[in-house]
């Protein structure tokens, strides 16, 4: 890894520490009470360029907890937030490939100023899993997508990029009702698919990503991104140009390619606690080892329910890929819940049905098997403060899968987690 890509990191997780530390100041200078002073002597709220903002452009419920920290100088609002998963993990069955330690991480740092009549946001989102996953990845079994050395990755979940986002967001307020979008950089998320797992309050626990993440939100990190729509009240129509090509194995690189990729959306947030999209996009030449284009279609519902001693998240997604070449139709569904009650203590649960046509790279023929995994698990928070949440958790997951497949994965395999879960503390629910 190149000494472009530590600094970075260093600089990432400096910048992260720093605001923590802020944060966790029980004196004027915390990032909480700084924020309110100059709220106070200002006369303005800070705020997002909309209450519902999630991943990219993507809207999840207003009603989410704030778990940030965040500081206010000069007119700029600083804010950072994460999530660190130092975890054990057994996967289950002949393709398990044995127990691993790993670590899921990621790291985002935004600046905020008023810009004109508008509101421009600065993103950079960081991981450093191409250190801390085992080769070729994070085990994960049934999950397929991208490569390694060239070969289709299968049973691994492939570790995220050094510069996962670089990108802007400008909103422009029009009228009262009406705001203009305009969004983009050269890492960045297109108008396609529901806000990603990794920033979902409802995958919140949860250490992997789902097995349909290729069939719903894996292009939060495309290499090259322009976005603009209109907000119209609690009705948001986007359009995106993009690099549909997913990124190579060079993970801490920046691949920038033609946008000859495109995508729309359609966002409703009904209420504080509800959102909903519909997204459709054509993606050319996405995946590397196939030369065909792909069509894709995203549904999705978020519900956030705000508790007196906690939250309840829950999320229902679907996703299809129609690969032009072949005419093959990949469906994924996913139901996810995380529940925060005692404040202390979360239930989770993960259920999915995923259209697999990758298990086996190697094949003359590739069918789509029909995959089911089902996992439950909690955390309990053993330190819990302003400034930091780490708590302790495990999983465990079980599979449905049509007969054939008991040759290469066994007839009942079962995989588990055990894990620690470091995160910025919980502030106030959003505006």
């Amino acid at each position: 890894m190149s000494r472009v890509v530590l600094y970075s990191l260093v600089i990432c997780f400096a910048v992260i520490a720093m605001l923590g530390h802020a944060s966790g100041q029980d004196n004027s200078m915390s990032g909480m009470n700084m924020g309110k002073m100059e709220m106070e002597e200002h006369g303005a709220e800070p705020q997002l360029p909309s209450p519902h903002a999630g991943s990219g452009t993507g809207w999840e419920p207003a009603s989410v907890p704030a778990r940030e920290w965040m500081l206010m100088r000069g007119g700029w609002e600083f804010m950072a937030h994460g999530q660190i998963f130092i975890d054990y993990n057994q996967q289950g069955g002949p393709r398990g490939g044995g127990a691993k330690a790993e670590s899921v991480n990621v790291g985002m740092v935004m600046e905020q100023h008023s810009l004109g009549h508008g509101t421009i946001l600065f993103r950079q989102m960081f991981s450093a899993e191409s250190l801390t996953s085992p080769h070729p990845g994070f085990p994960e079994l049934f999950q397929t997508g991208e490569t390694y050395h060239g070969v289709g990755l299968v049973d691994h979940q492939h570790p995220h990029n050094v510069f996962a986002e670089l990108s802007a967001l400008y909103l422009l307020p029009l009228s009262a009702k009406i705001s203009w979008e305009l969004y983009g950089g050269p890492s960045a998320e297109p108008a396609l698919g529901p806000v990603t797992y990794i920033h979902r309050t409802s995958a919140s626990e949860l250490p992997l990503a789902p097995l349909g993440h290729h069939l719903q939100d894996s292009t939060h990190t495309s290499f090259g991104v322009v976005t603009t729509g209109f907000v119209i009240e609690r009705v948001k129509l986007e359009a995106s140009a993009f690099n549909g090509r997913e990124p190579n194995e060079q993970r801490w690189s920046i691949q920038l390619a033609a946008l000859d990729s495109w995508s729309g959306r359609l966002s409703v947030a009904p209420t504080r606690n509800w959102t909903a999209q519909y997204s459709v996009g054509r993606l050319e030449h996405p995946e590397a080892l196939e030369p065909g284009s792909q069509w894709r279609q995203t549904a999705s519902v978020e519900y956030n329910r705000p508790l007196s001693g906690g939250n309840w998240a829950t999320s229902v997604v679907w996703g299809r890929v129609h690969k032009v070449d072949t005419g093959t139709n990949l469906n994924g569904y996913l139901l996810e819940s995380t529940l925060n009650f005692l404040r202390r203590d979360y239930a989770f649960t993960r259920l999915e049905l995923v259209d697999k046509d990758e298990l086996f790279p190697q094949a003359a023929v590739h069918p789509a098997y029909r995959i089911g995994a089902y996992t439950f698990g909690g955390v309990r928070d053993v330190v819990q403060n302003r400034a930091w949440q780490l708590g302790v958790g495990a999983d465990v997951t079980v599979y449905s899968k049509p007969a054939v497949l008991d040759a290469a994965y066994g007839s009942y395999p079962v995989s588990f987690q055990i894990f620690l879960r470091m995160r910025p503390g919980l502030g106030e629910h959003r505006h």
